[in-house]
């Protein structure tokens, strides 16, 4: 499994986060999907413009590939102030976050990836920074240890993460605003598909992007990848336009089917059909089975598997739907302990006299 997954919602290289920025919008009338989301975050730049103040910290949750970053762009750009990027991992020590701080203008905005990754001692300089907008830089140790508050200037901070669960409490109650992405319908993916097609110049028909946006598992990154793969395949075995045919052929390719899996999923959703009956079946068995991280299935490969229906979590672990059957071409077999296990006057062990 070390190949190369094109269906992830996690950035691949340097050169695919450059293009993503390029092709990213730059203000909430350009920005499609997530409505609700995007209509109250409006209103909450709106009030802070017209109060001169920085918009509330505001958190951002969701799969990867939704739109968290592009959204604290467009927020730093609604409220024309300047936007500092970094991400959790990078800030390893007090003094990374402290030399962030104090460079803030006012009003700035100040971005952090992967929040759910800050050590805690970096945690605890932000508590008053985002409270108070200050923040203590001790200047000795020991019983006797002094510390000097420095005052900040009014910002806005905005954390993104894939992991909400993993954020503390006291971190999650002092953001003002915390909102979750969804996937995307295919409607608002064929219209990005569509926007992102003529800013890179290519000729491509309504039912190819029909296609694509089917296939994009939900996820704009997902989507402007297949895109710009799509592109390269027309550039080589056609004329370079994108027809419904090539995009099919491209694809396949690529080997993901019409419901956006690639062999990755199906790999995961036939271990647990194959090795362990359906399921249930703990994480922990289907990574070692898989030879993958716990974590990977989780953040990568689970979420979409989800949210399509091809997967449940039960309290005894993970179950695969009759929908993979079919999808896989595989017989149904309903797990033991199921309604449709339990069917024919067969009693469940904890049902009650």
């Amino acid at each position: 499994m070390a190949r190369e997954r094109i269906i992830t919602g996690e950035n691949q290289s340097p050169e695919e986060q450059r293009l993503n920025y390029a092709l990213r919008p730059e203000t909430f009338d350009q920005y499609i999907g997530q409505p609700s989301l995007v209509r109250k975050l409006q209103i909450a730049v709106s009030a802070a413009r017209t109060r001169g103040e920085p918009v509330d910290h505001t958190l951002l949750h969701g799969p990867p590939g939704l739109g968290k970053t592009t959204l604290a762009h467009v927020i730093a750009n609604e409220m024309k102030a300047r936007v500092h990027v970094t991400a959790g991992p990078a800030l390893t020590k007090g003094a990374d976050l402290v030399g962030l701080l104090t460079k803030l203008d006012a009003g700035d905005v100040l971005f952090i990836d992967e929040i759910h990754r800050l050590p805690a001692v970096v945690e605890e300089y932000l508590y008053p920074a985002m409270e108070d907008y200050k923040v203590d830089i001790p200047l000795d140790s020991g019983m006797h240890a002094r510390a000097v508050t420095v005052d900040l200037k009014p910002f806005t901070l905005i954390g993104a993460t894939t992991r909400l669960g993993l954020l503390t409490g006291p971190m999650r109650g002092r953001f003002g605003i915390a909102e979750h992405l969804d996937f995307y319908q295919p409607e608002a993916l064929k219209l990005i598909l569509r926007a992102n097609a003529l800013k890179l110049k290519l000729e491509s028909s309504a039912d190819a992007l029909d296609e694509l946006a089917r296939r994009s598992r939900g996820t704009p990154r997902i989507a402007n990848r297949l895109l710009r793969r799509v592109r390269d395949f027309a550039t080589v075995e056609s004329d370079g336009k994108i027809s419904l045919k090539i995009t099919q052929a491209a694809l396949e390719l690529a080997g993901i089917d019409d419901r956006g899996l690639d062999e990755q999923d199906r790999a995961y959703l036939r271990a647990i059909i194959e090795i362990y009956n359906g399921g249930p079946v703990g994480v922990e068995a289907v990574a070692a089975t898989l030879g993958e991280e716990r974590d990977t299935l989780e953040d990568v490969i689970e979420p979409f598997l989800l949210q399509s229906g091809l997967v449940t979590r039960t309290r005894q672990g993970r179950v695969v739907t009759r929908a993979a059957y079919e999808l896989l071409g595989l017989r149904y077999t309903p797990p033991p302990g199921t309604e449709a296990g339990l069917a024919g006057g067969e009693k469940d062990l904890f049902d009650g006299d």
